[in-house]
């Protein structure tokens, strides 16, 4: 019997697992893992199969049975990780953002960095205003397809690419005119670089963004960006903190607590409601690996960090790789022939499609699009004039490059900044698992088919009945307006009551177990040193006779009272 148990054992150690890997071109890496394979091997597979060295910018993401994100730890087991069943599906895609992606030293960096950026403008997480945005679609262009040329792009032809989640034709008409007068001439890699440096410079760059509800009720996106912590509502950004102002970070079941002390010694604490417990943890993490990443000299500066408050333990992480300053050190020292870039522009692709495949969310007839801009643009009057948290002081990484519509506001005494003509609303931030791009995707042209105009709010409210939904359903829960107490001020006075009952069993306790020793010292009979030497003591004698004793024979009567009412009754 031992020898099949040993056996059994050996077997599900060999058991070897398939994973598949989306990279960042939709293109898929497939491989087979031990058991006890950690994460950072099969993140080395990954970087191996792609030649690269400037890899610590990326990482491997899945999501797990109940739709919660989460990143590859490198230090632990990918199977202990994976909750679902095999095969194992994950996707490839750049963790910390480069504070200036221009300045990487391999073009095979860059290239990756943008194909994400790419993504992150085709999603909505990168939100930027009219004229940066047509900038941004023609270097895409340029890179994809080239120079124009009259014989091979009619007229209409920037329609045909799907650069952003909606368009409307004067944006098509304004990229289609860059793309012919500003950029001829430019290389893919050239074109690549000038994306990148317009994007850096955008209010959104970076921003991975994580939906929760203010104090107020209000919805909102946390962000974690190579400059700062970032709060986005509405088409604003209401706070920006800089890392080195952020003392902080713990969470507590749904609710994330961000710790701020700017100038003059003020201090501020931010309070957000995630919509589930494991979605708040997930932003913690997220938020102690970016501050390591871009706050810290070096990674043996990294400590552990607990969420736990006085008295309970609770959850503690540590952050396992390099710093951004050791990163860029170790890519100063490559060197090596730059590895062959097979650029995928052409290939079809979930995210971002290509002219040779035709249109996908722009095949809505012109009239119709027209009607939902329209519309949205109409329901961006009521987000300008929406209440707010109240806003920190915040400084901008990009104030170099606002104009001058953007410096005015800045001026104000809120310092809200309005980082785009419509609404924050990443379409992929709230979709459940990584392959919902494309069934979305599927969704709306299948709506769009028969006849049913759409936009991102519409994208949203499709996802109702799923869990991404039913977690945005307890957000509105948390808040639902003012009269009485509102369930965040019910939160903090339960919180605050169970501290008061925990500090007060801690005291009970401590009091008993001083109470059972003291029992001990002065009625056994144990004739240790330890206890020799403190009942030799003064003190404790005087102690003993002149309090414990009266005490005990009080105790004693009042006993023997209580024992003889109940025997006379």
């Amino acid at each position: 019997m031992l020898s099949r148990w040993m056996s059994g054992s050996s077997r599900n150690l060999d058991r070897e697992y398939n994973c598949t890997v989306r990279l960042l071109d939709d293109s898929e890496y497939t491989c087979t893992i031990q058991r006890d394979a950690k994460g950072q091997y099969l993140f080395d597979l990954l970087c191996h199969h792609l030649n690269l060295l400037e890899k610590d910018y990326f990482g491997i993401r899945f999501v797990d049975p109940d739709k919660q994100r989460h990143w590859l730890e490198f230090t632990k087991s990918v199977v202990k990780q994976m909750r679902a069943q095999p095969p194992f599906t994950m996707c490839f895609r750049v963790k910390f953002y480069p504070t200036d992606p221009a300045a990487l030293k391999e073009e095979i960096t860059r290239y990756l960095v943008f194909l994400q950026i790419k993504r992150d403008l085709y999603h909505g997480r990168l939100l930027c205003k009219t004229s940066d945005a047509a900038l941004l679609a023609a270097y895409i262009l340029q890179a994809e397809i080239g120079d124009y040329d009259p014989g091979k792009h009619p007229e209409g032809y920037s329609s045909k690419f799907q650069f952003f989640p909606k368009h409307s034709e004067k944006l098509e008409r304004k990229i289609a005119e860059i793309h012919k007068s500003e950029l001829s001439g430019q290389t893919p890699a050239t074109s690549e670089l000038n994306f990148l440096r317009k994007a850096q410079t955008l209010e959104t760059y970076g921003v991975d963004p994580h939906p929760c509800k203010d104090v107020s009720g209000n919805a909102a996106f946390l962000a974690f960006t190579p400059f700062g912590f970032v709060v986005l509502q509405g088409n604003k950004r209401v706070h920006f903190i800089k890392w080195n102002e952020v003392t902080k970070m713990k969470f507590e079941g749904k609710t994330f607590y961000l710790y701020v002390s700017q100038k003059e010694e003020k201090k501020i604490v931010l309070t957000y409601f995630a919509p589930t417990p494991e979605a708040c943890k997930h932003l913690w993490k997220c938020g102690i690996e970016n501050q390591a990443f871009y706050k810290l000299e070096k990674s043996s500066q990294v400590r552990t960090v607990s969420s736990s408050n006085l008295f309970f333990k609770g959850s503690r992480f540590r952050y396992s790789g390099r710093v951004a300053k050791e990163v860029m050190e170790s890519s100063a020292k490559i060197k090596r022939e730059p590895p062959e870039i097979h650029r995928a522009g052409l290939v079809p692709s979930r995210s971002c499609p290509s002219i040779t495949h035709g249109p996908r969310l722009s095949s809505v007839p012109r009239t119709r699009r027209r009607a939902v801009h329209i519309s949205i643009m109409e329901g961006l009057e009521s987000l300008r004039d929406s209440a707010h948290s109240t806003p920190v002081r915040s400084a901008s990484h990009g104030d170099a490059f606002a104009g001058p519509g953007r410096s005015g506001r800045a001026e104000s005494s809120e310092r809200v900044a309005v980082i785009a003509d419509e609404s924050y609303s990443p379409a992929d931030s709230v979709l459940p698992t990584p392959v919902a791009e494309h069934s979305l995707e599927l969704m709306l042209l299948s709506r769009q088919a028969n006849g049913a105009p759409c936009s991102i709010e519409e994208e949203k409210e499709s996802e109702a009945g799923t869990p991404a939904a039913e977690a945005e359903g307890e957000l509105r829960a948390l808040c639902p307006g003012a009269g009485g107490l509102g369930p965040a001020q019910a939160q903090q006075v339960n919180k605050f009551l169970l501290s008061v009952l925990r500090l007060l069993l801690v005291t009970v306790g401590l009091l008993f177990v001083l109470l059972l020793l003291l029992i001990v010292l002065t009625e056994s009979d144990l004739d240790t040193a330890f206890f020799r030497d403190i009942r030799q003591t003064p003190e404790f004698e005087q102690f003993h006779y002149q309090y414990f004793c009266p005490l005990r024979r009080w105790f004693a009567c009042k006993l023997r009272a209580v024992v003889n009412l109940l025997i006379d009754t």
